[in-house]
């Protein structure tokens, strides 16, 4: 599968499928005491998952022939990282004080 330059359904696709996206974001909205911290979860998410697509990328694994958006996936990554932080946060035992 060769991924064709600017696709949009294919910058969606990478952030929506993106498992470190979800973990990253998941794990650290159940650790967040405040719900300020799921916006610094939701960031953290979609920087890791940004490193993620890169190392795939640089290894070969997925063929990347000028796909730009980067952007665009980074900001797919964090509204989507947010969305999984704040379930994380929702589904987290409340021992919050």
């Amino acid at each position: 599968m060769e991924i064709v330059p600017f696709d949009p359904v294919t910058l969606i696709l990478i952030s929506v499928f993106n498992p470190v996206v979800i973990a990253v974001a998941f794990l650290m909205g159940r650790r967040a005491d405040q719900w300020q911290k799921l916006i610094v979860a939701a960031f953290a998410a979609s920087l890791a998952g940004y490193v993620l697509y890169w190392v795939v990328a640089a290894v070969g694994l997925m063929p990347v022939h000028a796909l730009g958006g980067e952007a665009a996936i980074l900001m797919m990554q964090f509204l989507l990282g947010l969305v999984w932080a704040a379930l994380g946060y929702r589904l987290a035992p409340q021992t919050r004080g």
